[in-house]
């Protein structure tokens, strides 16, 4: 049988738990024997008396050495399994965190930070109460109405029974509760999704909503949505409501009293029962029923812990990007993309017979309409994804030859999706170079025409992103850009790079790279063709597929798709001067 993602994940404490399981069954059969001592105490006085005091003594002394030994032993399982935890999630942790450096960085583009962090902290998080406390109380839980019912049977089966008739219909309410638990939970997840869904497409399309007269009609299906779903909500959660309480009554200690002293009383008052016998099913037997409530409790956590395990383990069960062991040394910058093709999903292509070759010193323009597969090119350079179809090759060495550091140290890239941490601007500049002096720092923001930004901030290159930093998703790019000139490489990747800055920064900006590109290889995609008209190479691609390629003036005389690009962008940049 395969194990579970919670028996996968708690392999490696699994002895811990057996023994601290183990110890708490000990602490709970302890525990039982005060209560015991007890019934027997007030047994033997109705039956025959005490005529020796010493006896009280005994008693006594029995009752509070259990109990001595249940807090030794439950102290014990408790601190082994909080022990246990404490590694646990820290080798848990490590485990994700290293597991995530080498995932493709393509797999981080599609997965929302907010998902690693609840994998991360929530998720993990959310298997200690299972760890911890869980797997102890389920023990107890059972253990000690098992010992009870023991004792109980031996003193009189037919007050046993008696006492488990609380027992037996507590039970089957609780059953009752979960009666089509899985269709009411997907009803209910079907019906927040619904109201999820209405909530975005008000928010998001309120001005245009607002514009055409519609905020009425488009509030009401979001008002709708909701009714729809508190209603489900309410009808589900008031017949869980109703039997929860219910069975809490019926589990509960003084109605099992009253149950066990009527029944007992009636079987007394017809001679089936001693009435020294009756006291052993008051003392014990009212405590059979309230450990199971216990257990019913713990499904919930066990619940939500299985839901939290089995995303971890989707996480770890990742396929890492492959890298090889071996170091070569790549002979120069040149890079070769052979036979290229790559697909998302294994069915559509996103990428075909891509050959293109990328000399030092040279840049190269990838140009085209949106899909037309130029990000995706891109983002294969620094193996955001591998092609799975050709090769890539730097200075005759696969990509995938290239240990992570050495490609990174060889290929920077600036892509629209600005990441900074949450760090000073000197931090982020300087990420991976952290011994970086200052003055190299400020001659990487200069040339990113970001350095009198910077200096305008509350603390200048001291100041937090977030914090006392907020820039606009235009200086954010440029903080970017002067990160990856700090670090110098000797290929860089820039996928539209200069989208959020303003004409007269996106001049200084190109101006700044064009320094960059002597012994360099360049790849760079632009939304303005302007910016890419001194290219050594523009390469024109459609449905994957590079379909033109040579210099500015050779593409506008073979008066094909690239000239067709460039009149329409002349066209538009005409008409918005004339406004």
């Amino acid at each position: 049988m395969a194990a579970t993602p919670v028996t996968r994940l708690l392999l490696p404490v699994r002895g811990r738990i057996r023994l601290a399981c183990f110890l708490q069954a000990g602490g709970a059969t302890a525990g039982i024997v005060p209560l015991i001592a007890v019934a027997e105490f007030g047994r033997r006085v109705l039956a025959d008396g005490i005529t020796d005091p010493s006896e009280l003594w005994i008693f006594l002394a029995i009752a509070a050495g259990s109990l001595a030994l249940r807090f030794a032993l439950e102290l014990t399982a408790g601190g082994l399994l909080h022990f246990a935890d404490l590694s646990f999630q820290q080798d848990l942790r490590r485990r994700i965190v290293a597991h995530l450096s080498r995932l493709p960085l393509g797999w981080f583009s599609e997965t929302n930070a907010g998902a690693v962090k609840k994998t991360l902290n929530d998720d993990v998080a959310a298997l200690h109460h299972l760890l911890a406390h869980t797997y102890t109380s389920l023990v107890s839980a059972t253990v000690t109405p098992m010992v009870a019912l023991a004792y109980l049977l031996w003193v009189d089966w037919r007050l046993t029974l008696l006492a488990l008739l609380p027992v037996g219909v507590g039970l089957s309410l609780y059953a009752l509760q979960y009666r089509g638990f899985g269709s009411k939970l997907a009803e209910y997840d079907a019906a927040l999704g619904k109201v999820n869904a209405a909530a975005v497409a008000y928010v998001e399309g309120i001005a245009v909503i607002k514009t055409f007269g519609q905020a009425g009609a488009a509030f009401d299906r979001f008002r709708d949505a909701t009714a729809d779903f508190a209603r489900s909500f309410r009808a589900w959660v008031g017949e869980i409501a109703r039997l929860s309480a219910a069975s809490e009554v019926v589990l509960s200690p003084p109605l099992a009293l009253v149950v066990i002293l009527t029944g007992g009383l009636g079987a007394v008052s017809l001679g089936w029962v001693a009435p020294a016998d009756l006291v052993p099913v008051l003392v014990v037997g009212v405590g059979i029923a309230a450990p199971l409530l216990a257990i019913g409790y713990a499904q919930n956590t066990q619940r939500l812990a299985t839901q939290a395990a089995g995303r971890i383990v989707a996480l770890l069960d990742t396929p890492p990007l492959p890298e090889s062991s071996a170091s070569p040394v790549p002979a120069d910058m040149t890079i070769r993309l052979e036979g290229v093709g790559f697909s998302y999903d294994g069915l559509t292509s996103a990428l075909s017979g891509i050959d293109l070759t990328m000399a030092p010193g040279t840049v190269t323009a990838l140009v085209g309409s949106s899909g037309s597969g130029k990000s995706t090119l891109a983002r294969l350079l620094p193996r955001f994804w591998d092609p799975t179809e050709g090769r890539i090759t730097l200075g005759g060495v696969p990509l995938p030859d290239l240990p992570a550091a050495s490609l990174y140290a060889c290929i920077g890239f600036v892509f629209q999706e600005v990441q900074l941490l949450r760090a000073s601007i000197r931090d982020n500049i300087a990420l991976g170079l952290s011994d970086a002096p200052q003055e190299r720092i400020e001659d990487a923001a200069r040339a990113a025409a970001i350095h009198d930004r910077i200096l305008a901030l509350p603390r200048g290159y001291d100041s937090v992103v977030e914090e006392d930093a907020r820039l606009s998703g235009g200086e954010a790019q440029r903080i970017a850009i002067a990160r990856a000139i700090l670090r110098d490489p000797p290929v860089l990747v820039l996928d539209e790079a200069t989208s959020f800055a303003d004409p007269e920064s996106e001049a200084e900006i190109q101006a700044a790279l064009a320094h960059l590109v002597k012994g360099r290889t360049l790849l760079v995609i632009a939304h303005r063709l302007a910016t890419i008209v001194g290219a050594d190479r523009i390469c024109v691609m459609e449905g994957g597929r590079i379909i033109e390629a040579g210099t500015h003036d050779a593409l506008l005389r073979e008066d094909g798709r690239y000239a067709a690009l460039w009149a329409a962008e002349t066209r538009s940049e005409s008409l918005e001067a004339a406004q």
